[in-house]
């Protein structure tokens, strides 16, 4: 799995609140809280009070958090709804919270199994700053709404089992955002042989945390050392329980079981302004979905296919196997026969299933394997504690079920096997490295003998093996630069494992994104640095040619603006590209989106079109080598944790010198939507190619829609003939998208627009430079009335500019400068 306790599911949807009119710090058996009252706890963290969930119109007491009532942590009847606004909840002299309906009878109660029979001395009721819900007795709680959690767990929740009382806690789904009844998913310890956090839906097992291994829960790979949470794990003749503090107590912290499809995703309060940040969910690779392998079979999410069968195993089916490897698990190829066995060592996994395990904590590995030996019935063992060098014994007495590799903190496990097997002693990975090797060689050698004698030799006879050579032998200091002149670039190499580490080896849940050159990782080095880590895939559509092409003109360029290339790791098989890290993912991540658009102010948009203009600025003019960038969309503009703007990818930029203004590709590159006439038809670019691409982008950022795929149900133009044609009409307000026009500034807006049209103009000597674009952006500077723009109908490429439809909506040039004025 990849996570930990703040690991729990799902999305809450959300429903406002009534208007609250009484607020109450504490409840003693003489008060109550009615529908429309609350309780605030101490610190103003948390609110008790009534609410109806989505569109439900039913009732339910709840708490959820002062700064966004769209999070609800618990629910008292949760099956238990009223019709109407008439509850109110009581407390009586013996502790016990009761909640009654307008009638009088009781809705809900908390359990008072555990309660004494005699009255209590002053019970009150009061909402810990903590989210807990308790009634305390002189001074001790005696109910507490932590041991009854629904859907999510905060810092100081217990998941687990008090043996004495019996009490178990355990997370259970809503049913959907309407309804907070228990729904399907359940996340708790199941204790038959050593416990293990389960998550099922209804009966059938979903995901297995493992079991604890003095690190971590072995397959809950977020479980470990970090500066935001620490965790602590119990279990002893009392207790079992999994419980986590925040390290900073201003940090919110929370996780939610999804009732959609039993992920587990963390949320962490940052600001008033950006909320709750959703962290990637987790269980999102393959592995770690409960026994892909089936039995006997490992799962290994560095290969394709991920499933293969434990050394001394061979699948069921395999038939089966081949069309879906997984299916129908393992057998041995040989069977014990419980003298001369031995066994094959598989490290780093999370160990099998504990179901039908046994376990010991104060014998040592060698006495561990010496039970397993003398037992026939024993398949496997392993130490309990993995810290210190080991200690403790798990021994396992069935087939082994639901194992993976893991890179960091995992098991080593010992499987018995037949002593025959022993000569063959090999883990399914490196069986897979060694068949990976063989593959990758004879398929270089069949495709390019010249590239495989190139790096052999190190004879350098073409540009592009002039390129290869630089990267194998690690020398950066090789990329040509845009003479073809050999030159330091002085970029940092970074070290393959340290990458790995940082990755949590390219796990799945770390990914950033994707494109034509590979994944995108998110990475923490060892010192604590957030990094991007590029990965060239083997199947990418890019290559060597585009990955010199970016180190070659980022190495060196230095602006605020401008993504920051840290370094690049070349070892081995891997071409990896390393920069700097940007947490608020990229513009189109906002402004495409209904729900994350309302995040984006107008102010914070103009700042964003700004350092986007600031930045080609620097490019185009301003660096040492004037550099188009050939790819500028809304995908390409990074933002970080003030949302700055940065370009990135350069995967496809072009270099000019001081003399060249113009050149010609017959490889058209690009997006399209963004892409200017002249480039798109002739394969022309220039400066003038990027200033058409960031035209488009200024439509886009003031009106929230694409211009690729726009199309106007009145006229079929895209969105650059659609502001065009409102611009000429007088009405170019009505672009602005819904969520800004009741809070910006007009003047920014029209003039936005206005020179955003400019950048899309048709002719390419029309388009201003970008120089004239940052002055018309941050001055009052009087402005050109702009020409027709260039691809503004999506059907045609070209529009024929005697079309009637045109002619009708030509604007008039009977002035050619204009002053934008709020409208």
């Amino acid at each position: 799995m990849a996570g930990f306790i703040l690991l729990l599911f799902g999305t809450l949807i959300w429903w406002p609140c009534v208007t609250l009119s009484v607020t109450v710090d504490s409840l003693n058996a003489t008060g109550s809280i009615r529908d429309g009252d609350t309780m605030v706890s101490a610190g103003a963290i948390f609110e008790l009070g009534f609410f109806s969930p989505g569109s439900s119109t039913k009732r339910y007491l709840g708490i959820w958090y002062t700064n966004s009532v769209t999070s609800v942590p618990w629910v008292a009847n949760r099956e238990t709804p009223l019709n109407d606004r008439s509850g109110v909840l009581h407390v009586t002299n013996q502790g016990v919270l009761v909640l009654v309906d307008g009638d009088g009878n009781s809705v809900w109660s908390s359990n008072a199994s555990r309660l004494p029979s005699s009255p209590v001395g002053r019970p009150v009721v009061q909402l810990l700053d903590s989210g807990n819900l308790v009634v305390i007795d002189s001074g001790n709680f005696i109910w507490q709404s932590f041991d009854y959690p629904c859907d999510t767990f905060i810092a100081g929740m217990k998941i687990g089992k008090d043996f004495r009382t019996g009490l178990d806690r355990y997370l259970s789904s809503w049913t959907n955002p309407n309804d907070p009844s228990p729904g399907m998913f359940t996340y708790r310890f199941e204790l038959s042989g050593f416990p293990e956090v389960m998550v099922r839906d209804n009966s059938t097992i979903r995901f297995r945390s493992g079991p604890y291994n003095g690190v971590r829960l072995s397959g809950m790979l977020e479980m470990k050392e970090n500066p935001i949470y620490t965790y602590d794990f119990v279990f002893n003749e009392h207790d079992l329980y999994l419980t986590f503090t925040a390290r900073n107590s201003s940090t919110l912290l929370r996780g939610v079981l999804s009732s959609e499809d039993g992920s587990i995703i963390p949320f962490t309060w940052i600001d008033p302004n950006r909320g709750w940040i959703q962290n990637l969910p987790l269980y999102i690779d393959n592995c770690d979905r409960y026994a892909l392998c089936g039995a006997n079979g490992i799962c290994d999410n560095n290969r394709s296919p991920v499933c293969s069968c434990l050394s001394g195993f061979s699948p069921n089916n395999p038939k089966e196997w081949d069309a879906v490897p997984g299916s129908g698990g393992c057998r041995r190829n040989t069977q014990l026969n419980c003298s001369g066995d031995g066994y094959i060592t598989v490290s780093n996994v999370k160990v099998p299933e504990t179901k039908q395990s046994w376990f010991n904590y104060s014998i040592n590995l060698q006495e561990c394997k010496d039970m397993c030996s003398s037992d026939c019935g024993c398949t496997a063992y392993a130490n309990l504690d993995i810290t210190n060098g080991g200690s403790g014994c798990l021994l396992w007495f069935t087939d082994l079920n639901d194992m993976r590799y893991i890179t960091d903190s995992g098991h080593d496990i010992y499987v018995k096997v037949a002593a025959s097997e022993l000569a063959q002693n090999k883990s399914p990975r490196r069986v897979a490295k060694a068949n990976n090797r063989t593959r990758i060689i004879a398929i270089t050698s069949a495709l390019s003998a010249g590239v495989l004698i190139a790096v052999l030799t190190v004879v350098l006879c073409l540009r592009w093996k002039k390129k290869l050579k630089g990267l194998l032998a690690h020398q950066p200091d090789n990329f040509p630069d845009y003479q073809s002149s050999k030159e330091d670039l002085e970029l940092p190499l970074f070290d393959l494992k340290a990458i790995v580490f940082a990755t949590d080896n390219f796990s799945f849940k770390n990914i950033l994104g994707e494109g034509g050159f590979g994944c995108v990782y998110k990475g923490v080095l060892k010192d604590g640095q957030e990094i991007a880590v590029k990965r060239l895939s083997s199947s990418s559509k890019q290559g060597i040619d585009e990955f010199t092409n970016e180190v070659k003109h980022i190495a060196k360029v230095q602006h605020r603006n401008l993504v920051r290339l840290l370094g690049c790791c070349i070892q081995a098989d891997e071409k990896m590209l390393i920069y700097e890290y940007l947490p608020n993912k990229s513009l189109d991540f906002f402004i495409f989106d209904q729900t994350q658009s309302m995040s984006l102010d107008w102010s914070t948009r103009y700042q964003i079109i700004n350092g986007i203009a600031r930045g080609l600025l620097y490019l185009h003019q301003d660096s040492r080598q004037r550099i188009i960038h050939r790819d500028l969309k809304a995908a390409n503009v990074l933002l970080d944790y003030e949302m700055n703007p940065k370009i990135s990818d350069f995967g496809l930029a072009r270099s000019f010198g001081e003399k060249e203004t113009t050149a010609n590709t017959k490889k058209v590159v690009g997006t399209y939507g963004y892409m200017s006439p002249e480039y798109a038809l002739d394969g022309l670019y220039s400066i003038k190619s990027d200033v058409f691409s960031f035209g488009v982008l200024v439509l886009e950022i003031v009106s929230g829609k694409r211009n690729r795929g726009f199309i106007h149900p009145d006229h079929h133009h895209n969105l650059l003939g659609h502001a065009w044609r409102l611009f000429c009409d007088g009405n170019s307000t009505e672009l602005v998208a819904d969520t800004l026009k009741q809070a910006c500034n007009p003047s920014e807006v029209l003039r936005s627009i206005q020179v955003g049209l400019l950048c899309v103009q048709r002719s390419l000597e029309d388009r201003p430079t970008m120089s004239n674009v940052v002055l018309m952006l941050s001055s009052e500077v009087p402005l050109d009335q702009p020409k027709q723009p260039g691809f503004f109908n999506e059907r045609d490429l070209i529009v024929d500019t005697s079309s009637a439809d045109v002619q009708k909506h030509a604007c008039s040039n009977d002035f050619a400068i204009t002053v934008v004025e709020a409208r």
